[in-house]
This record gives C-alpha cells, sequence and structure tokens, in this order.
C-alpha cells in the first residue's frame, strides 16, 4: 500500500513538471503570436506612384491599416478623425542640405453620423484650421466604415506640385507620410491617448523620384458612332 502511495505521488510530480514544461515552451509562442497581431495592425504602404503630366505632378498610394478598438470606439461616439498625409520633393546637393522644391498637404477627416447611420469622409486641401473652419473639396458619405476607410486609404492621382518646379536634369527626392492626427482631437482626448500605442497610425516613406508618364486615355476607334 505505501509503495502504490509513493509511486502515486511520483507520477503526480511528473504530470505538473511535464505541465510546467509545456507552458515554459508555450509562453514565447504565444508572445510571438501577439506580437504578429500587433504587427498586423501597424500601418503599411502598400503602393507608392508618381507620375507627370502636362499640368503637374500626381501621387498615388495606399495605406493599408486596421482601425485600432479605441480609435473605432472614439469614432462611433462622434469624434472625428483627421488623417494628415504629406508629400515633399527635394532637390540633391551635394554642397549643402537638399533642397525643398515642392510640396502638397491633404487632410481627410472620417466622421460617423448617428442620426443617419453613415460614415461621411472629408478631403481637404492643407492643413484644417478651427478659426477657418472646414474647406472640404471633396465629401462623400458611405454606408459601412470599411467603405469609409477604403476612401481614407486610397489616395488617386493627388497633385503635389507643378511640372516647371521639377528639373528633369537633375535627381530629386520624394518624402511621403500619412498619420493619425492627435493634434485634432478634442482636448481631453489628447491628454488621455498621448503615448498610446492603440492611437498610433503612421506610415512615412522616403525614395528616389521617379517619374512616370500618365498615358491619355485610348480611345477604340471601332466603337465610335459615326
Amino acid at each position: 500500500m505505501m509503495a502504490f502511495i509513493t509511486q502515486h505521488l511520483k507520477n503526480v510530480r511528473v504530470d505538473l513538471l511535464v505541465r510546467r514544461l509545456r507552458i515554459f515552451w508555450l509562453l514565447p509562442l504565444l508572445l510571438c503570436v501577439l506580437f504578429s497581431a500587433h504587427l498586423l495592425r501597424a500601418a503599411e504602404l502598400s503602393q507608392l506612384k508618381v507620375e507627370s503630366a502636362d499640368d503637374g505632378i500626381y501621387l498615388s498610394a495606399l495605406v493599408n491599416f486596421e482601425l485600432p478598438l479605441a480609435v473605432e470606439d472614439a469614432l462611433l461616439k462622434g469624434i472625428p478623425m483627421l488623417f494628415l498625409v504629406e508629400a515633399d520633393i527635394y532637390r540633391d546637393r551635394w554642397y549643402w542640405t537638399d533642397r525643398r522644391v515642392a510640396g502638397a498637404t491633404r487632410t481627410i477627416r472620417l466622421a460617423f453620423q448617428p442620426l443617419t447611420r453613415r460614415f461621411r469622409v472629408n478631403i481637404v486641401t492643407g492643413l484644417v484650421e478651427s478659426s477657418t473652419g472646414l474647406r472640404a473639396t471633396l465629401n462623400q458619405n458611405y454606408d459601412s466604415l470599411p467603405e469609409a476607410l477604403a476612401a481614407v486609404q486610397r489616395l488617386a492621382r493627388w497633385r503635389i506640385a507643378d511640372i516647371s518646379e521639377i528639373n528633369p536634369d537633375l535627381p530629386h527626392k520624394l518624402n511621403f507620410s500619412f498619420q493619425l492626427d492627435l493634434s485634432q482631437l478634442p482636448r481631453p482626448f489628447q491628454i488621455g491617448v498621448a503615448g498610446q500605442k492603440d492611437w498610433t497610425i503612421s506610415v512615412s516613406a522616403s525614395e528616389r523620384l521617379q517619374l512616370e508618364r500618365i498615358r491619355p486615355p485610348v480611345i477604340d476607334k471601332s466603337k465610335a458612332t459615326p
């Protein structure tokens, strides 16, 4: 009987040791999964293209990101989210710092309308200033958040410079940035979200300016009416 109890206690100790070892080995794996999930939520610039036309330089881009739960919750409670987009073109100078020759700024405002249960996207040229109000150049309503978020993430043929500002014989660099502008949040929110990773939506890129010529649309003459 005594031998049976001793063997049973040994088996229990072995089982506890095995369980602890499993937890020890599974913990790093769990941390990796959580860290990967955080990376998937980070903003990513999946497309960036600059084209030239007779009337200017145009930029197209696609920024992929998931709206964090804290930001989505504030949005659904009626707090607009403003995204700041900046594009600057610099000309290389070997004897001094590079010279900024052109640039543009755009503010994209995403808001929820509780009465209609719809989302509204406003695109504003330049920075939004409380003193001058919202001077939107484009307004669009959407039935769902994914549709509205897709409009925020995609930049299509945004004019960032005049063609005369770029010297084709000299090298240039493009700096691009996209971020959630926390300075436009109500003052209590600015204090509460300062330094929180859930409120950090930002991506930037710096690369050599390579202009593609915008091709005119091809007209199918066979379908043209006489």
